[in-house]
């Protein structure tokens, strides 16, 4: 394909990649101030937890409609919908950061925009790559919500030091009218107006040989996002309140496994293009991951304590490459309505995940019983993605027969 023919597919494809983007940084500009929001405000460690697993509860709500939806009517009125509903909780988080039920409906609403992007920002990606690049557009549909994390620690750090959170929110306000205008020009070319066609095209494909894998894929998907959420959200209160970090450090601490994930999110697809099977790499990442969760209780500071947030975030970034990928490998395409599925599964983790860790840390008094049943949720999707491997394995064995 020569170069004019190439821009407007990498110009999709960085179109869908930021709108995927925009979505994690809004979910995730919480995490890197949620000490100080605490501090400021007195807000009870269960709400708090809420205010990242509402973000899930819309999700499970809307993505299973939503995927139906995008596939009938295409993609910009919904995306034009997910921007209207981040603006309007964000503004209403600026506005009301004391009230803890204000901040739980805010985040509310930007978690049902959340949903749209979630869902579109991925097909989006799947579709202008196509099958030649379809590995390493999974790599990249994976680093979204790391990428997202970054943006928002690499402003966190700015606005914790000077005692600012609301930076956070006001980028986030500016960033989703920019791609709000992104996607009005777009429209108005008509330029992804062909993939609602496309989705009613693909909606036969969901075949009831499909389906449970497609359902097996979002189990995998709920119980590594169950820790992996767990993790993320309170990893910087963990920092503070265990390890005596100041905010700021929590922050930078925080930054590293998302970082190295990125990394792996990106080596992962390159694998996946050269022909590496998905199982064992998800295997591997999910067996790694279990360790550290066990490892907890006895990892301390220093140079162990580094050492447990880069094996982490290696598995984390592994895991997800894979799990993005599974839609294309059972159905063979981007359809909405498969990644939707797929989005379910994970929305469910992430409800669960960030409030199952706050009851064990009220119920405890401390960090003790984490570790140990993170473990246990990791090694079940571990479990789990392996029976998913035997059930893929024997779908293909009778076109090898």
């Amino acid at each position: 394909m020569n170069a004019p023919a190439m821009r407007p597919v990498a110009a999709g494809v960085a179109f869908g990649a930021l709108v995927s983007v925009l979505a994690a940084y809004h979910q995730f500009k919480l995490p890197p101030v949620l000490p100080v929001l605490i501090e400021l405000y007195g807000h009870d460690a269960r709400l708090a937890g809420g205010f990242m697993s509402v973000y899930a509860l819309a999700g499970l709500l809307l993505s299973p409609l939503l995927g139906r939806f995008i596939e009938r009517d295409g993609v910009p009125r919904y995306l034009f919908a997910g921007f209207a509903l981040l603006a309007a909780g964000c503004a209403i988080g600026l506005v009301l950061p004391g009230s803890g039920m204000a901040m739980l409906l805010a985040r509310g609403l930007e978690g049902a925009g959340f949903a749209a992007l979630a869902i579109v920002g991925p097909v989006l990606v799947a579709r202008h790559a196509g099958p030649a690049h379809a590995a390493l557009a999974t790599g990249l549909v994976a680093t979204w919500i790391p990428s997202g994390q970054l943006l928002a620690n690499a402003i966190a750090r700015f606005a914790v030091a000077a005692d600012g959170w609301r930076l956070l929110w006001w980028v986030g306000l500016a960033a989703t009218a920019a791609m709000a205008l992104w996607t009005a020009r777009r429209a108005a070319a008509g330029v992804d107006a062909g993939l609602a066609v496309a989705g009613r095209g693909a909606a036969t494909a969901a075949t009831g040989g499909s389906r449970p894998l497609l359902w097996l894929s979002a189990a995998v998907f709920c119980l590594w996002s169950m820790q992996y959420f767990a993790y993320m959200t309170w990893l910087p209160t963990f920092l503070v309140t265990v390890h005596g970090l100041a905010p700021d450090s929590a922050v930078a601490g925080y930054t590293v496994p998302v970082a190295v994930l990125i990394v792996f999110n990106l080596v992962t697809g390159w694998l996946l293009k050269r022909g590496v099977p998905v199982a064992p790499l998800l295997a591997g990442a999910l067996a790694g991951q279990a360790a550290v969760w066990a490892a907890l209780p006895v990892t301390g500071g220093g140079w162990p304590g580094l050492l447990s947030l880069i094996a982490y975030g290696i598995g984390a970034g592994i895991a997800p490459t894979c799990l993005f990928g599974l839609p294309r490998a059972i159905e063979g395409g981007g359809r909405a309505g498969a990644f939707a599925t797929l989005m379910t599964g994970r929305n469910l983790g992430v409800l669960a995940g960030p409030l199952l860790l706050a009851w064990l840390l009220d119920a405890t008094g401390g960090w003790t019983a984490a570790g140990p049943v993170f473990a246990v949720t990791t090694a079940t999707a571990l479990l789990v993605s392996l029976w998913l491997a035997v059930r893929l394995a024997r779908r293909r064995q009778p076109a090898m027969d």
